[in-house]
């Protein structure tokens, strides 16, 4: 049975612009993906002693803005703190790439707004009554403003999440157990009414009585990538569940074996604006996690024949 909680939180959430990305910029051509070699069926780690110093790892959600000529990222030394944590940029200028270069400290899992002029934030300073989401605006000279407050709540918003019809997703535990008992975080929906917005739960089967928090969601909201089979040290693999046109979530399959490769952890789920390539993070500790990339496009339409039959009809955003 789907969980249910009316809460108020700022108005400003209903204010982000929202549009669907072009395909102009970079994308097709060999600078694109910071001039990475175009990887296939097999995921290989993106942009190898590129991203991360020797003392940290490049790890979690990444961010590239629509026209491919940004790319954001964040590094830690660990996985479970904030306090070491900076998020990190590449952009793209006179023909080349220029990078990295830290965008700001103590923050992560950097999320575009869909007119890529707010970029959504998480970490700061710790709470332990609150969970705070950020915002960083952009700035007439192109660059952004330092974090200020967005969302704050005295539970669980994890991974904040928009798309394209307004409506955000979010790992949540509302009202159940305390902040940070990630063992009641489902993925739940946010809708905006005025200053009201309404969180519900998608409920099974994407959601068990497990943890489920890391996952990405198409800007149509046609499916959802989440990791899913979740153990107590959250190991896990990578799924995928379509959206119907009743509204109802297909069960979650597997990616595959080449992505599934065995016990370690998967999180950070990202889809390049051009659909091309899937991002994820990976690894069974820290000393090995990577962030690594895999063609995505050509793997999702067989999914979705699997899942669905292969007719469009059969699937859809809302």
């Amino acid at each position: 049975m789907q969980k249910l909680f009316v809460l108020f939180v700022l108005a400003a959430l209903a204010a982000l612009p929202i549009r669907v990305p072009g395909q102009s910029g970079l994308w097709g051509s060999r600078d694109a993906y910071l001039g990475q070699k175009p990887v296939a069926d097999t995921p290989q780690i993106f942009a190898p002693g590129l991203l991360a110093l020797k003392d940290t790892f490049a790890l979690d959600r990444v961010a590239f803005s629509d026209d491919g000529r940004e790319f954001y990222y964040p590094t830690n030394n660990t996985w479970f703190s904030s306090v070491n944590a900076k998020i990190r940029y590449f952009r793209f200028e006179s023909g080349r790439w220029r990078g990295p270069f830290v965008l700001v400290p103590h923050y992560y899992a950097p999320t575009f707004s869909m007119d890529g002029q707010t970029l959504i934030v998480e970490g700061g300073e710790r709470d332990t009554l609150h969970w705070t989401i950020y915002r960083m605006d952009r700035k007439a000279d192109g660059e952004w403003t330092g974090p200020v407050p967005y969302l704050r709540e005295p539970y669980g918003l994890y991974m904040f999440m928009p798309t394209a019809s307004g409506v955000c997703y979010a790992g949540s535990n509302g009202h159940q157990g305390k902040l940070r008992d990630f063992s009641t975080y489902d993925i739940c929906r946010l809708r905006m009414a005025g200053g009201d917005t309404t969180i519900e739960s998608l409920g099974p089967p994407i959601n068990t009585p497990g943890f489920e928090g890391d996952f990405y969601v198409a800007r149509d909201e046609s499916y959802i990538i989440l990791s899913a089979k979740e153990t107590p040290t959250y190991e896990c693999e990578l799924d995928i569940s379509f959206h119907r046109p009743d509204g109802s979530w297909t069960a979650p399959v597997g990616l595959g074996p080449l992505i599934n490769d065995g016990v370690a952890h998967r999180w950070g789920e990202y889809v390049s604006p051009d659909g091309r390539y899937l991002f994820y993070s990976r690894g069974t500790s820290p000393k090995d996690c990577h962030v690594y990339w895999v063609r995505w496009d050509g793997l999702l339409e067989r999914l979705r024949a699997q899942v669905l039959g292969g007719s469009s009809s059969d699937w859809t955003g809302v």
